[in-house]
């Protein structure tokens, strides 16, 4: 089969309704209760070597890799090094990405993990979901929270797409929890590989790559309430234009009419 006939395959495999399909054949082969109950033990954190089926993570890394000229490289001395695609180059280059960041499945199986209701964020942030690309030496991020600046909590998905590195998810629970001792860990993400958590209760980084490198992890956002207060909305811009996407991002998401549905 040549690279067209496996892409046609891949999208024939990745359509709305074989995405939620798909999606729920892996979703009825997890105990969740059991990983409910770990979820709540470690501080709103769970990790999950395999989660995604083989023809959704051959489609991610396929459209991974066909955006690799799109990727916004930043640099914040001693914090991150790396490269970003948001939400609204993903919209045009790659929209079957926002099917699967809006599937019924996979937002009912995090729901039950957190035991709470979620919701997608706003059309206008390029954070939502977005690609992250270590592919040069010493491509890293630093510790840090994914802090919520919206009025509920924010949760954070990690999906492993790609990886051929060294690099390590390293992270510290209960670091917030007076009452619970400070648990530290380290973890790669395989392809297919799934970390759900409470992006203000984990504190984490990623180490750096080497040469010759690639690592590869799409993100997803969700959110308990969408709202946003103006002051932290502008704090939320100006970091994303900064330390990710460029200010052509931001622009375009202010500007950015709502996806259609299927779009």
């Amino acid at each position: 089969m040549n690279a067209r006939a496996d892409e046609a395959a891949l999208q024939a495999a990745t359509t709305d309704g074989d995405l939620d399909h798909a999606l729920r054949g892996e979703v009825a082969g997890l105990d969740v209760p059991t990983l409910r109950e770990r979820f709540v033990a470690q501080g709103a954190f769970v990790a999950l070597e395999r989660f995604l089926p083989a023809t959704i993570t051959a489609r991610l890394a396929a459209s991974a890799t066909a955006l690799l000229p799109r990727i916004n490289r930043n640099y914040l001395p001693g914090h991150k090094k790396g490269g970003s695609i948001s939400r609204h180059t993903i919209d045009e280059h790659a929209p079957w990405i926002a099917r699967l960041y809006r599937s019924r499945e996979l937002i009912a199986a995090l729901e039950r993990l957190c035991g709470e209701s979620l919701q997608a964020c706003p059309d206008n942030d390029p954070h939502a979901y977005a690609l992250y690309y270590y592919t040069e030496p010493g491509d890293h991020i630093g510790w840090h929270y994914d802090t919520s600046y919206y009025d509920g909590r924010r949760y954070t998905v990690l999906l492993g797409v790609l990886d051929r590195s060294s690099c390590a998810l390293e992270y510290e629970l209960h670091t917030r929890d007076e009452a619970t001792p400070t648990e530290s860990g380290s973890l790669c993400i395989a392809p297919g590989g799934l970390v759900f958590f409470d992006g203000d209760r984990l504190r984490h980084r990623i180490t750096p790559s080497r040469e010759g490198e690639m690592r590869v992890s799409l993100t997803f956002e969700y959110v308990t309430d969408p709202g946003m207060r103006p002051w932290w909305r502008l704090l939320s811009n100006l970091k994303d234009a900064f330390a990710y996407f460029g200010f052509r991002q931001l622009l375009r998401g202010r500007t950015r009419a709502p996806l259609r549905d299927g779009a």
